[in-house]
């Protein structure tokens, strides 16, 4: 089977085109769930084009894991984007500005 649990894809169509993903779980004959550097979702096969590489992940592996495989197996792979810092609320500002004056 082409689409099986450590496949690494690309995204070939949505939001996430041309990104790399594995596939962690085979839903049915038309919709697996993957993750990479994509969010963990459910995706059409159609949606996927598989690649040559597979990498050695069990089924609902942490996306740590997939991140740090993909990125042994020469791809270059994010995977979550780092927090950036909360921003103030309205009255933090309105009160340092009241202070200021």
């Amino acid at each position: 089977m082409l689409m099986d649990i450590g496949r690494v894809c690309v995204k070939i169509s949505g939001r996430e085109s041309g990104k790399v993903c594995a596939i962690v779980d085979v839903l049915d004959e038309r919709f697996v769930v993957i993750d990479g550097d994509v969010k963990r979702k459910k995706c059409n096969v159609k949606h996927l084009e598989p690649l040559d590489k597979t990498i050695e992940i069990k089924k609902d592996a942490k996306t740590e894991d997939i991140v740090k495989k993909l990125n042994l197996a020469g791809f270059k792979v994010m995977g979550k984007k780092p927090v950036r810092e909360a921003k103030p609320k309205q009255e933090e500002k309105v009160k340092k500005a009241v202070k200021s004056k």
